[in-house]
């Protein structure tokens, strides 16, 4: 069985807030291993959202696929190139004093990792490269839509044919383009004799330690992000094919389905104890219940972090900031794993934490836990009350909308779990 592993490197004194993820994905067939880093650069969303859908989406069949799709989550949050300076050029010399540090000992390490036989840095770039100038956005100093290689060759038992490989990905993302202007080229940097700034970066420190590596640029020029998205996938859909490593994918690759998936619903459990939905989240929600001083979180998508900013937390899904968390903190002696609740007229057995749908009413079926439902007006505890939407108070709900309240439940003074009901009107 193929297995997702997922690794969160720790931080030191001088580190950055967030580390990267580190995702492996192995096929039951061994073959080559191809290492996608995203988001060196914050400002540059089709460099790590493409990635966050290798890790979603695809499943390997053959061969390993290694995801890094937040390199710089610092500067992902706050859509800054670098929030502690360009992290791109810190792989010749890094001091250790550098908020970036930490971070770029750990990927270089990944990178050097003997298992590792190919290497793509994901950015965009700004304009459309072309071989000779025709204006300011379609010239040879654009980045924009290229594979870029430091040099034509390495010597390397695989895949030191840079050019060629580059020629041959580019070839093969021009057969279908969304506009004719889109189409890609090959930049080669001739990093060694003719491009200082370029000797620091990621792609040449890979390269001169006999590391093939390649980065893809997305223009960021094209202003939808699905497109940016269907481009870099693409790309690396033919890296796959070229390392060897076989797939499968879980949608069709076309705009319109990369559109769906970037809307889809999705959630932050945290503490193991509390759940909120992404999608449509109001702006403040007050009186979170937190059990630990350390928020942990988790997400199927990688691109969501809760960051302790002063007072308070702040839920972000990338550059979005989704919503602000006044903890409310509570002693963490109980823990349940699920409670009776009446949905409707038919009692079901309700997961902590989950979302559960009610077109009706519901009523938490009591017992010895003290239970709260955010929004509903009464004094002690709330359990076997039938609660109909029009019971509760709207300001209180998590969502804009008005539709999803927190139904929370204490022993004594400890708090143990949450659930949400999602009012759904009408079946």
């Amino acid at each position: 069985m193929k297995k997702l592993l997922f690794l969160l490197f720790g931080v030191c004194l001088f580190s950055a807030n967030l580390h990267f993820h580190l995702y492996k994905k192995n096929g039951e067939i061994p073959g080559n291993t191809l290492l996608v880093i995203g988001g060196i650069h914050g400002n540059e969303p089709g460099g790590y959202y493409a990635p966050s859908f290798l890790i979603r989406y695809y499943k390997i069949i053959k061969g390993s696929l290694w995801v890094v799709p937040n390199l710089n989550f610092d500067s992902i949050i706050r859509f800054r190139r670098g929030v502690y300076g360009d992290m791109n050029r810190k792989f010749a010399y890094v001091s250790k004093k550098d908020k970036d540090y930490r971070i770029v000992k750990d990927i270089k390490k990944i990178i050097l990792n003997p298992k590792v036989d190919l290497i793509l840095n994901l950015h965009d770039g700004h304009g459309f490269y072309r071989n000779s100038w025709q204006n300011s956005i379609f010239n040879p100093a654009a980045w924009g839509q290229t594979c870029i290689i430091d040099q034509e060759k390495i010597k390397t038992p695989k895949f030191g044919n840079l050019g060629e490989i580059a020629r041959k990905v580019a070839k093969t993302l021009n057969q279908n383009l969304q506009k004719n202007y889109h189409f890609f080229n090959v930049k080669n940097t001739k990093t060694k004799f003719k491009d200082e700034q370029m000797r620091l970066s990621l792609t040449y420190f890979a390269i001169t330690h006999n590391k093939p590596a390649f980065a893809i640029e997305t223009s960021k020029n094209i202003k939808d992000l699905p497109t940016k998205i269907y481009y870099q996938l693409r790309a690396i859909e033919e890296f796959m094919k070229i390392v060897g490593i076989k797939y499968t994918r879980a949608f069709k690759l076309n705009i319109p389905e990369i559109k769906k998936l970037l809307k889809k619903e999705d959630y932050v459990v945290i503490n193991g104890n509390a759940i909120l939905p992404l999608n449509g989240l109001d702006k403040v929600i007050n009186y979170f219940p937190v059990t630990e001083k350390t928020i942990k979180y988790k997400s199927d998508n990688p691109l969501v972090a809760v960051v302790k900013e002063g007072n308070h937390y702040v839920l972000y899904e990338a550059y979005h900031r989704l919503a602000v968390l006044y903890p409310q903190y509570f002693k963490n002696f109980c823990r349940i794993k699920s409670i009776k609740v009446e949905i409707d007229g038919s009692v079901k057995n309700v997961k902590i934490p989950s979302i559960v749908n009610v077109y009706k009413s519901f009523r938490v079926l009591g017992g010895k836990k003290r239970i709260n439902i955010i929004g509903y007006s009464s004094k002690g505890n709330e359990a076997n009350i039938e609660i109909s939407k029009n019971k509760l108070i709207r300001r209180y709900a998590v969502d804009k909308n008005g539709n999803i309240y927190r139904v929370e439940i204490y022993d004594k003074k400890s708090f143990c779990g949450m659930f949400l009901v999602r009012f759904k009107g009408k079946k």
